[in-house]
């Protein structure tokens, strides 16, 4: 079958929207392999002269930046367990179990969807800062341990959940921590592992909270510590390259790991209850 003009225009636009999109990630990671100097010469080269590691040894060794990694890992590990547990809890309890006020409290959770996380880093700071917890890694966990967008996430997909299967289990005494162990998660999967990326990248990027709860730059995440080198290292592309890269792979390794998942969960996620 002869494919449509129609068909192969829109292919060619898809391609070439794509090679946009990727194109700077793939200078960016040809960039951190080039010799020092080489990146700002004009017109910038595609690929290094020679392949070098020592913008990558530099971070590493003379900037300590595997710190700053390991606080970020930290930070988004915890984070995002802590986000899948409540958020599956909560979900669940709001799409089955019934309590009085279940539809006020869940629209009011809603409500702070609209309110921009910015504008609650004030009141926020102050409450931790009269708990003792300004410049600690429980201060930089305090927002990722729930999401209300991932409660309704959750909410969405638990709704599919057939009643008769939860009331089955409890006729058969399994108790709610059972069902919620047992059938509730199995059936979750998807879109916690959609969830994970979702949490997993915004704390893994995140930049503001970070720099507002911390003043120790033991404690630095890793993009609050790349910027603290931009000041010193401003003319250094090809080491703040090697920092972008070392930024993203986490982030990418996951996704590729959850992919099928995340797929999966993404169009679970468009059920409507």
């Amino acid at each position: 079958m002869k494919p449509k003009p129609g068909a192969l225009l829109l292919n060619a636009i898809l391609i070439a929207g794509a090679f946009l999109t990727v194109a700077p990630l793939l200078w960016m990671l040809s960039a951190s392999f080039m010799p020092t100097g080489q990146a700002n010469s004009s017109p910038p080269p595609l690929l290094p002269s020679r392949v070098t590691f020592e913008h990558y040894r530099e971070l590493f060794t003379h900037l300590s930046l595997s710190r700053a990694f390991a606080n970020s890992l930290l930070v988004s590990v915890v984070g995002t367990l802590a986000t899948l547990v409540t958020s599956s809890m909560a979900g669940y309890a709001f799409a089955k179990l019934k309590f009085p006020g279940r539809e006020g409290l869940f629209r009011l959770l809603l409500t702070a969807m609209l309110v921009p996380a910015q504008v609650g880093m004030l009141p926020l700071f102050l409450m931790l800062k009269r708990l003792g917890l300004v410049n600690t890694y429980g201060g930089v966990l305090v927002p990722w341990l729930a999401s209300v967008f991932g409660i309704f996430l959750v909410r969405q997909v638990a709704q599919a959940i057939p009643d008769d299967l939860l009331n089955s289990a409890r006729l058969d005494g399994a108790g709610e921590l059972r069902i919620y162990r047992s059938i509730v998660l199995p059936n979750l999967g998807p879109v916690l592992a959609t969830l994970a990326v979702f949490v997993f990248m915004s704390s893994w990027n995140d930049f503001l909270w970070p720099l507002v709860i911390l003043s120790d730059d033991r404690r630095y995440t890793l993009p609050v510590a790349l910027a603290s080198l931009v000041g010193e290292h401003v003319q250094d592309t090809e080491l703040m390259m090697a920092g972008a890269v070392v930024t993203v792979l986490p982030v990418l390794a996951l996704f590729v790991v959850l992919q099928r998942w995340y797929i999966r969960g993404v169009m679970a996620g468009s059920v409507k209850g």
